[in-house]
């Protein structure tokens, strides 16, 4: 199975910390975020992996190398001029190779997220409904803490940071290869790409409650980081230290 990460992010909302990398090597307890994101794809049965990259992309180059280590395959589609997200997904399309199953499926996804999200069962259903494209979806968390009240403004109690009745996009895609034609040269595929699919009705979804963090800020960094210290505290406690907790 193969897949591509886009890594081409400055992550300006993460300075200082990405004054000297890229935002997918900004790390988390020690580990860049796009390290945790190799080694999920890998378990999850990716055996081959273009990382979209321009700037700083040598140092993804010199950590990541031809992935051997990790068990898979990877090589680099380096923008020497700001492509977009799209244009950077499709520039990741054309050095694919062909896969080495009958199989047309790639994932794609943001290289600023962390999840443990069980991949099979998306790619089922997407295989299943025909489209182009499948969007994982995750709940949409509210940043904020909230009060609830009565009618008559009596408070009632508090909730810190609540699951809202809303799905957002979670930047991981399924894909089939004949989505290439609608990919942009340049630009993003959230404003082209997929408006266009799902007009033609070609574009799913497929929710999911797993474990599934984004980093773009400095305050997303402190709050991944505490997370992952209890989670990996509540793992050693019960005796399954592993990825999936």
């Amino acid at each position: 199975m193969q897949a591509i990460i886009l890594a081409g992010g400055k992550g300006e909302r993460l300075r200082p910390f990405t004054n000297d990398r890229p935002k997918p090597m900004v790390e988390v307890l020690g580990y860049p975020i796009l390290g945790y994101q190799i080694q999920w794809l890998q378990t999850q049965g990716v055996d081959e992996v273009v990382i979209s990259c321009g700037y700083r992309h040598e140092v993804i180059q010199s950590y990541f190398g031809d992935g051997e280590k990790y068990g898979l395959r990877i090589s680099y589609a380096v923008e020497h001029e700001p492509l977009g997200r799209g244009g950077g997904l499709k520039k990741a399309f054309e050095q694919l190779g062909q896969p080495a199953r009958n199989d047309d499926i790639v994932i794609g996804t943001n290289g600023d997220v962390i999840t443990n999200l069980t991949l099979s069962p998306a790619i089922e259903a997407h295989r299943t409904r025909g489209g182009l494209c499948t969007i994982v979806l995750t709940p949409f968390l509210s940043p904020y803490g909230i009060v609830e009240v009565d009618e008559e403004n009596h408070v009632l109690g508090f909730r810190e940071k609540p699951e809202l009745p809303y799905w957002i996009n979670g930047g991981i895609y399924i894909m089939s290869r004949q989505i290439y034609d609608y990919l942009p040269d340049k630009g993003d595929h959230e404003d082209t790409t997929f408006p266009r699919l799902a007009q033609e009705r070609r574009l799913h979804a497929y929710t999911s409650r797993a474990f599934w963090r984004s980093v773009d800020t400095v305050k997303d960094l402190s709050e991944v980081t505490k997370e992952l210290e209890q989670r990996l505290i509540a793992a050693l406690l019960s005796g399954q230290a592993g990825y999936e907790v």
